[in-house]
């Protein structure tokens, strides 16, 4: 059984850079990647990883968001610099075993409790 426990959460300013974390407890052999939902909106993926360690990321974040993990510590990261009032959500980590790299909630079998990030303008 995996868990997932995210940190990091929090208020900033547009512009400013947050870091979330994700501790993941029982995993083995899963991918992990990060989501996010808004209030009124369908979660979507943000940023995930693949069995080769190669990345994926979401349109809306690229250039700004940047997806790392410690393998030694098992801990997935998420460095989200510039910061858009639009980037506010409840940012969420979750885990894989068939789908690695998948940005599709629908692919994800394990997931965090979740940790808010607020933007404001």
């Amino acid at each position: 059984q995996v868990q997932l426990v995210e940190s990091g959460g929090g208020s900033v300013q547009a512009g400013g850079s947050l870091r979330l974390s994700c501790a993941a407890i029982g995993y083995s052999t899963e991918c992990l990647g990060w989501f996010r939902q808004a209030p009124g909106k369908e979660r979507e993926g943000v940023a995930a990883f693949d069995r080769g360690g190669r990345t994926s990321y979401a349109e809306s974040v690229k250039g700004r968001f940047t997806i790392s993990q410690d393998n030694a510590k098992r801990t997935l990261y998420l460095q989200m610099d510039s910061l858009k009032p639009e980037d506010t959500a409840t940012y969420y980590c979750a885990a894989t075993r068939w789908y690695c790299g998948g940005l599709f909630p629908s692919q994800y079998s394990y997931w965090g409790q979740g940790t808010q990030v607020t933007v404001s303008p």
